[in-house]
């Protein structure tokens, strides 16, 4: 039975139904529609809209079909959407009390609170997995506080850095995407419940009543907008868009530094596969295929975007549509920052080609600069002198660290013999000392600081 049919003289066309119906995919709200089912009825009851015993009635009754879902006893099936099988459902439980149970409350109002529980729901859960994996990324951190590594700009080698330092670069990055959720998770707790389907109601109701049961911070302050507002599930997509963005940088870093060429890190046979054609292939399918998924996730914050942008007030049918890309990039977001987090706690290190790699390619040419920019040479005077040793180690085949004290000062006469230590990978790397530097004392203050943050969340 449709909730609308009295309007209508003759049945929906069996096309027409398929078309509208969203239960294949609504179905997921069950939790939300009848907790927000049951806060409604309690305050229905304390307003006197119901008798105590019709509050009562519907409310036993919705606990009794949540208990017959969770359990698999009652399977969700036969309805228009999700809110049309609970009303019906709990009707042919109790009889004509549950068909109160919709007094001052329209599909627009329920559906509506019904996504921001569900989408709250999504928001903790994200944060716990992005919590999880700054914990493991703080963890790889700590382990790796005193290796070296290629630091790369334009995927050329740059300087030697910290490779704790490099870890701590890509919590950072998790850590603002975990801050974005938060406020999300703060300003989409506002409940639309008593909005209605546009104009409110008529009934006494006292939507404080309904805000405290459900957890909501407060209530929406326009009814219009209440109803037809689907910001929090456009900033949804868009915090996991950009976190799946910082994940798949990180992922083809994995994959460059596992690769033959680099040789940094090494994927665990468990996390890796194989070849049917080439015996000898080990294949980083995992980074690649969250890589991959990251476009996925982009995919539907254009779509959510480009159905709301010219909806006009207040709901509109359209906005079934924010449901599918919301279920699918939350389950996206999801499995990729659990998979990666155990990937991430399994990787070993190949230590000591990272350090001979983050002394190739004249890596520590700015320390040699830096040098004699610290001994009075004007800064674009110091570059070109070692530009000049750059080159002339290129046409002699040698390395800066190879270079004797006379080729230095051959260079300029301010070079002395320190400058042979200066040149050398670690000391380069040690003696970034400033706040998020590369020497040891600064990773691990890095460290520090991101551990502090976190214990914010």
């Amino acid at each position: 039975m449709k909730l609308w049919q009295g309007r209508f003289d003759a049945p929906e066309a069996a096309d027409a139904d398929a078309f509208n119906e969203s239960l294949s995919f609504d179905k997921k709200l069950w939790r939300a529609d009848i907790t927000a089912s049951v806060a409604h009825a309690t305050m229905l009851g304390r307003c006197g809209i119901l008798s105590e015993a019709e509050a009562n009635a519907v409310c036993e009754g919705l606990k009794g079909i949540y208990a017959d879902i969770e359990s698999g006893a009652l399977a969700i099936e036969g309805q228009e959407d999700i809110h049309s099988f609970v009303e019906g459902e709990l009707v042919s439980r109790i009889g004509s009390a549950g068909k109160k149970l919709h007094t001052a409350r329209s599909r627009n109002d329920q559906v509506a609170t019904d996504m921001r529980l569900y989408a709250r729901d999504a928001v903790d859960r994200a944060m716990e997995l992005l919590k999880a994996l700054i914990g493991a990324l703080l963890a790889r951190a700590k382990e790796t506080v005193r290796y070296i590594m290629p630091g790369f700009t334009h995927l050329r080698k740059a300087q030697p850095v910290n490779c704790a330092q490099y870890f701590n670069a890509y919590s950072e990055m998790f850590l603002r995407d975990l801050d974005r959720f938060h406020a999300l998770r703060t300003r989409m707790n506002v409940m639309p419940l008593g909005s209605a389907a546009l104009a409110g109601t008529s009934y006494p109701i006292d939507r404080e009543v309904t805000r405290e049961l459900l957890g909501f911070d407060s209530v929406s302050q326009n009814s219009l907008d209440a109803v037809s507002d689907r910001d929090f599930v456009a900033e949804y997509l868009f915090c996991a868009s950009l976190a799946m963005a910082h994940l798949s940088r990180l992922c083809e870093d994995t994959i460059l530094y596992t690769s033959d060429e680099f040789g940094y890190w090494e994927i665990p046979d468990a996390y890796s596969t194989g070849s049917s054609i080439m015996p000898q292939k080990k294949n980083p399918d995992i980074p690649e295929l969250v890589r991959g998924k990251t476009g996925r996730v982009y995919g539907h914050l254009m779509g959510i975007l480009t159905t709301i942008k010219g909806i006009p007030l207040a709901y509109n049918k359209d906005l079934q549509e924010d449901k599918e890309p919301f279920f699918d990039a939350q389950t996206t977001l999801e499995s990729c920052l659990s998979i990666y987090t155990a990937l991430l706690s399994k990787l070993t290190f190949n230590v000591n080609r990272m350090y001979d790699a983050a002394g190739e390619g004249y890596s520590t040419a700015t320390d040699v600069a830096d040098y004699l920019a610290k001994r009075g040479v004007p800064f674009r005077d110091a570059h070109a002198v070692t530009g000049k040793l750059v080159r002339y180690c290129i046409e002699t085949g040698k390395t800066l660290p190879s270079l004797t004290l006379e080729e230095f000062r051959a260079a300029s006469p301010v070079f002395e013999e320190d400058v042979l230590h200066a040149v050398t990978t670690r000391a380069s790397a040690e003696g970034r000392d400033s706040v998020g530097g590369s020497s040891v004392r600064a990773a691990k203050a890095g460290i520090a600081s991101v551990k502090k943050r976190l214990k914010q969340y």
